[in-house]
C-alpha cells in the first residue's frame, strides 16, 4: 500500500522538477534583463531583422498551408504503401540537424547546384536572399504542420464524409463544410507550431542566408560582436513575436476540448 502511495508522489516531484528546469531560465531572463536596454536595442537593431523575419515567415506559412494541407490529408487517408513510405521520408527533415539542412540546401539550391543553376537562369538566387530564408524556413517547419494536419484528419470519422457525399454534396464542398471545420483545432495548432519553428529557424538559415538578417541570425551576430547584453533583448523580441500564437492556439484547443 505504501508503494502505491509513494509512486504518485515521485511522479509529481519529477513533473515539478521538469517544469522548473524548463521554465526557470525564462523567468530569470525576465527578472534580470534591463528593460531600458531592451527598448534601446530594439530601436537600434531590432526593426529590420524583425521585418525580414515576419515577411519571410508570412511567405513560408502561405506555402505551408497551400501544399501542406493536401499532403496531410493524403497521408491520413492514403491506403497505398506509397503514402506510408512518404510519411517515413517526411520524418527525415524533421529529425535532421538544422545545420545539416542548411548544407544540403546550399548544395542543391546554391550557385553550383542543379536547382541553383536553374534559378540563376531565371534571375533568382537562393543564397543570401529572402528566397533563401524562405526555403530554409520551409524545410525546417513544414513537417510540423503536415504531421499535425495528418493527425487532425485521421481523427475524423470517415462516416461524416460518406454521409455528406451520399446527400449529393460535392467532394470540394464536403471538404470545406465538413472536414475542415472538424479538423480546424488541430490545423490551427499545427500552423502555430510551424510558425514558431519558421520564425525561429537559425541553423539552416545562417548557412544559406547570413544576409538579409533575420532575428535569430541577428541574435547570433549581436552575441558574437557585442556580447550577451546586446543579444538578450533581441532574444526577448523573438520570444515576444514567436510564442503568443502557439500558446494561444494550445490554450484555445484545450478550452474547446473542455
Amino acid at each position: 500500500m505504501l508503494k502505491i502511495r509513494f509512486a504518485p508522489s515521485v511522479a509529481l516531484l519529477a513533473g515539478w522538477l521538469t517544469t522548473a528546469f524548463l521554465i526557470l531560465p525564462f523567468v530569470a531572463l525576465l527578472l534580470h534583463i534591463s528593460w531600458s536596454d531592451v527598448w534601446s536595442v530594439w530601436a537600434a537593431s531590432g526593426g529590420s531583422p524583425l521585418v525580414t523575419s515576419l515577411w519571410s515567415t508570412a511567405i513560408s506559412m502561405v506555402s505551408i498551408i497551400l501544399f501542406g494541407t493536401p499532403l496531410g490529408w493524403f497521408l491520413a487517408r492514403g491506403k497505398s504503401r506509397v503514402w506510408k513510405w512518404l510519411e517515413v521520408l517526411l520524418l527525415i527533415p524533421l529529425l535532421m540537424p538544422p545545420l545539416v539542412i542548411g548544407l544540403l540546401l546550399v548544395y542543391f539550391y546554391g550557385p553550383y547546384g542543379g536547382m541553383g543553376h536553374l534559378l540563376s537562369q531565371m534571375g533568382l538566387s537562393a543564397t543570401n536572399t529572402v528566397l533563401a530564408v524562405v526555403l530554409a524556413q520551409l524545410y525546417e517547419s513544414i513537417p510540423y504542420y503536415v504531421f499535425a494536419a495528418q493527425a487532425s484528419f485521421s481523427q475524423i470519422d470517415e462516416k461524416y464524409e460518406r454521409v455528406s457525399l451520399s446527400l449529393g454534396v460535392s467532394p470540394w464542398r464536403t471538404m470545406v463544410r465538413v472536414i475542415f471545420p472538424l479538423a480546424r483545432p488541430g490545423l490551427i495548432v499545427g500552423f502555430a507550431m510551424a510558425f514558431a519553428r519558421a520564425i525561429g529557424a537559425f541553423g539552416a538559415v545562417i548557412v544559406v542566408a547570413y544576409y538579409p538578417n533575420t532575428l535569430p541570425v541577428s541574435i547570433w551576430i549581436a552575441l558574437e560582436e557585442q556580447g550577451l547584453p546586446s543579444a538578450l533583448p533581441l532574444a526577448l523580441l523573438l520570444l515576444v513575436v514567436a510564442l503568443p500564437m502557439p500558446l494561444a492556439a494550445v490554450l484555445w484547443r484545450r478550452v474547446k476540448a473542455d
